[in-house]
């Protein structure tokens, strides 16, 4: 398999002959073993037996060689490499036995250890190696062209796969991926699909017996949707793990794959961006090919195309131009019922078919469009996911402003997908301090927009799968906002009592994130969360589970330490709190100690 992820311009020893040699080579053997039959002495029975086999044998020889010298199209050669390798092996075996039959005489006949059940045995194989050849040359007769293509995958089973009928399965339907049949690409490719969804070794197989080139050629015919909507759907279900996502980089896929994304209808594009988001997420080598090949600017740009319309909501050029095929599903509507009118029926066209036919239209458009958007942002989210360059590449556009507009009118997973990829470029900015002066400044109109959605969501949401990354997002960007901007402490202290304890405990973390030394206004911080009565929800909390302990913890103490002097220490018997505090949970954590630590020595100095 290292094939798959080294490829050498050198010469090398170690490859395969050409396909030519491995078609000719069984040929010389065959014209051989009927010299050495002629020339028997003994078994001269047996040994016109096996020329008989072999003569059949190479009747099927010959008719695959012209076969693969009169094609126009490459031969899909993995069946064809094994079956005549293997028929090579059972040839040179009965050539070696009829040879020794050449000599005469009692010794060494005797000698010899030559028997009939040699024979036997050879004369079996010829018949595996005629089963193996039959089935080839039905392959080639489904797949061939004009006249000679019976229009179907072989669905029958060689004695080479005996053992292992999905082999067999397999190279019929990549065979059949290298012929012209529009209809035979599609039913193979959606056979692949059906067989890599059963199970990881099926998907293995297709790779191992090199199914990714021919759906990869899939992609690139601009012409035929549904080749390209089969060939994706089929690589989306064998790249689920990161050794076959680089398989498909290795094969030059990436560049393929944007291309098909870029110039394809818009429900080749869907598909796509599916592709992109699973094989980003499996492998950082291919997260980082699709950022080379500028992919984010092409996610952002047809994000943009939706996001940015007139107040009368008409669609703009570019993603007009990109569903074309819903437009045409409007022309095939119109064309019917200018039949139905010519019929005598234009009253009821008119009233009743026309405007449920054009709103049924509209649906399917926008829906359409829904599940454009919700890849694309999918595709976004797996592209800036643990990737500083790509998270600044996203913020070097206009994604930031499309991505709020986005968590403003949609909802569903559109949103969440949306929401997910904000957080992993404010996790970014958290530890780039180059990210956060350039795309999260206070001037920025961006900056703003995406913080305003993300407290609206906090404030809104009962969602604690929409909740969390928004507190988080707020919290990567902790050392962005000003002290002024008191509206982004009060959502998050009204958070610590949700009576969902995840959303509880990350609001702390982020809560933890402004009053933290390396905040350069934890001082005004902590006093704006003390003056939100934030104290006695913290207290409450150091009853929860280890986690929130701990977190509520370093909360407090920064509290108690930044806060300055406040009646709330005292009303809420902070020092006590800390002095009382679970020993279990501080002394894990030296640092967490230390701290405490310290939070107790500071209130005591200040007459708590």
């Amino acid at each position: 398999m290292d094939r798959l992820f080294f490829h050498s311009t050198e010469p090398d020893d170690s490859q395969p002959p050409p396909i030519q040699t491995i078609l000719s080579q069984p040929l010389v053997l065959t014209d051989r073993i009927r010299l050495a039959v002629s020339e028997s002495k003994i078994y001269k029975l047996e040994c016109t037996d096996v020329g008989k086999h072999v003569d059949h044998l190479t009747h099927m020889l010959r008719s695959t060689l012209r076969f693969a010298d009169s094609s126009s199209t490459p031969l899909y050669e993995r069946p064809i490499r094994r079956i005549f390798n293997d028929v090579s092996r059972t040839l040179t075996r009965a050539l070696t036995l009829v040879r020794k039959c050449r000599h005469r005489g009692i010794i060494r006949r005797f000698v010899s250890i030559v028997s009939v059940s040699d024979f036997r045995k050879v004369v079996n194989l010829l018949d595996v190696s005629i089963g193996d050849m039959k089935w080839l040359i039905s392959v080639f007769e489904a797949c061939g062209e004009g006249e000679r293509a019976d229009g179907g995958i072989v669905l029958t089973l060689p004695p080479i796969a005996s053992n292992d009928p999905i082999l067999a399965w397999v190279w019929s339907c990549i065979a059949s991926m290298y012929v012209s049949s529009v209809s035979l690409k599609v039913e193979a490719a959606n056979e692949l699909c059906n067989l890599a969804r059963d199970s990881d070794r099926n998907k293995m197989v297709i790779l191992e017996e090199c199914g990714i080139a021919p759906l990869l050629k899939l992609l690139k015919d601009e012409l035929v949707c549904e080749t390209q909507v089969a060939g994706v759907k089929a690589l989306f279900s064998i790249v689920n793990d990161q050794y076959r996502a680089r398989a498909v980089f290795n094969e030059h896929g990436v560049p393929v794959i944007v291309q098909a994304f870029r110039n394809s209808a818009m429900v080749v594009q869907t598909e796509v961006a599916k592709l992109i988001a699973r094989m980003a997420e499996q492998d950082r080598v291919c997260q980082e090919g699709f950022a080379r090949e500028n992919v984010i600017e092409t996610l952002v740009t047809m994000l943009l195309a939706n996001v940015f319309s007139d107040d009368r909501g008409r669609m703009s050029k570019f993603l007009r131009k990109s569903i074309g095929s819903a437009i045409e599903m409007n022309k095939q509507m119109e064309k019917g019922l200018v039949v139905s009118s010519s019929l005598g029926n234009k009253k009821a066209v008119s009233s009743s078919v026309w405007p449920r036919n054009k709103r049924d239209s509209t649906m399917d458009t926008s829906q359409m469009i829904v599940e454009f958007n919700t890849n694309c942002s999918g595709a976004l989210w797996m592209l800036a996911r643990g990737n500083v360059a790509n998270c600044r590449k996203i913020t070097e556009t206009k994604g930031l402003l499309c991505l709020a507009k986005l968590i403003e009118k949609e909802k569903g997973e559109l949103q969440i997908n949306c929401l997910m990829t904000v957080m992993e470029i404010t996790s970014a900015a958290e530890y780039n301090a180059d990210i956060r002066r350039s795309a999260f400044k206070t001037s920025s109109h961006a900056a703003k927009a995406i913080s305003d959605q993300l407290l609206r969501l906090i404030n809104e949401s009962d969602n604690p799968t929409i909740k969390i990354p928004a507190i988080k997002a707020i919290g990567h960007l902790a050392r962005t906002y000003p002290a002024r901007l008191v509206q982004v402490i009060s959502p998050l202290v009204k958070q610590l009592c949700d009576m969902n304890p995840d959303v509880a405990t990350e609001s702390v973390i982020t809560l933890g994130k402004f009053t933290c030394p390396e905040n350069y206004l934890r001082a005004e911080h902590s006093k704006t969360i003390v003056d939100f009565e934030g104290v006695p929800h913290v207290l409450k909390m150091l009853r929860g589970n280890e986690r929130t302990q701990y977190h509520a913890l370093v909360l407090l103490c920064h509290l108690a330490m930044h806060a300055g002097k406040n009646e709330q220490f005292q009303h809420a018997r902070v020092l006590t709190a800390l002095e009382g505090v679970d020993k279990s949970v501080a002394s894990q954590y030296a640092s967490l100690k230390d701290l405490v630590a310290q939070a107790v020595r500071y209130l005591k100095m200040s007459g708590y």
